[in-house]
């Protein structure tokens, strides 16, 4: 049985279940690029075509977890801000300056070899803004894409820039985690309409375009949700159903087409029964070791899989003398998806793994408590 940990309140100290949630995520938008490159007259499937949500309900997991670390800590008054940074600053960098180096050499070696590429995307000034995690924080046109998803580990870093002002609304309404979701809500209907008037767009397709703005509500609307639920304990059975029936009603809001921000909606109580398994201590085979670590490896395949599929497509155009935006056969994408577990699971294993522990581990060195 899992043990609980009185620092994260009635919570077990893992919670497994959210760990494999995002396996699923980061697979879902893998397929809906992978979907993208496929013949249409195999058809497309609605859900794969919403699964790019997904990235919403990353940002509403990572505040859920954030406030499950550190929202201890701060309550008691003994949170370290420069630690937290540098925690975070681990957690991103090691695999987002690998994935980037590799596609600077992409870049560099197209550029020596004469392959066609798109120099208007790979701009010095699009390379320091990605390098600096800052693509996805001014309005602009331009899409900076040296290593596609990196948009979204922009908005992250922002919001961890942020936390202690999230923390404190967050302890300001301990008591009150409803209406904590309810200023989340409201924040995210404010910024939605400010976004559409400024772009003609509805929130949820902010990427490199101010990104940031896409994960301010979410985050905190996360935070609220772990409050809910340190508040909350479930029979094992009512949680179970409850896991069911919210990620039965997203899928077929999914399937449906509907609106972006009602996807967005609806994911919000998936994160929460699905924490609610770890809480009830039934979560089973979603706490299998194997789907744990395919949560853990989702970063990496989460983060890769753009550049090696932009990689594979611009070679393989090369070779066949065609054009990049070439139709891919479902044996092309099974054979590349395949490739791209294998990177990612040594990315994770000897990158991410190793980099983030020595940067702990300097840290701990330099600043000793």
């Amino acid at each position: 049985m899992t043990s609980i940990s009185p620092a994260s309140e009635g919570y077990p100290t893992d919670l497994g279940a959210l760990t494999s949630l995002r396996a699923f995520l980061a697979l879902g938008v893998v397929l809906f690029h992978y979907q993208l490159q496929w013949d249409p007259a195999l058809g497309f499937s609605p859900i794969i075509e919403r699964s790019r949500l997904a990235v919403d309900a990353f940002f509403l997991l990572s505040g859920f977890i954030l406030a499950h670390v550190y929202g201890p800590s701060f309550a008691a008054g003994d949170f370290s801000y420069r630690r937290f940074i540098v925690a975070r600053l681990a957690r991103l960098y090691p695999l987002h300056l690998a994935v980037l180096a590799g596609v600077t050499v992409m870049v560099v070696g197209a550029s020596v070899f004469g392959v066609r590429y798109d120099p208007a995307t790979y701009t010095w000034e699009g390379f320091f803004k990605t390098l600096l995690l800052v693509q996805a924080w001014f309005p602009t046109e331009v899409g900076y894409n040296w290593s596609g998803p990196s948009w979204s580990l922009s908005a992250e870093w922002f919001a961890y820039l942020l936390f202690p002002f999230y923390a404190l609304i967050a302890i300001k309404l301990r008591s009150r985690p409803r209406l904590l979701i309810a200023l989340g809500v409201m924040g995210y209907v404010a910024i939605d309409a400010a976004y559409g008037r400024m772009t003609g767009e509805v929130l949820p397709r902010a990427e490199d375009n101010m990104g940031i703005l896409r994960i301010a509500p979410t985050f905190l609307i996360g935070m609220a949700l772990y409050g809910l639920g340190r508040e909350t304990l479930w029979r094992p059975g009512l949680a179970v159903a409850a896991c069911l029936v919210s990620t039965g009603l997203l899928l077929t809001g999914m399937q449906l087409s509907l609106d972006d921000r009602i996807i967005v909606a609806l994911s919000a109580p998936v994160v929460f029964c699905w924490s609610m398994l770890a809480r009830s201590q039934c979560e089973g085979i979603l706490a299998a070791p194997a789907l744990v670590f395919a949560g853990e490896v989702s970063f990496a395949l989460y983060l890769a899989h753009m550049p090696l599929l932009v990689a594979y497509k611009g070679v393989a155009a090369e070779v066949r003398g065609i054009d990049s935006n070439f139709v891919m056969t479902p044996i092309e994408l099974s054979i590349l998806l395949a490739v791209t577990i294998i990177v990612s699971v040594l990315l994770h294993l000897y990158v991410e793994r190793p980099g983030r522990k020595a940067i702990r581990r300097r840290f701990d060195t330099l600043s000793p408590k």
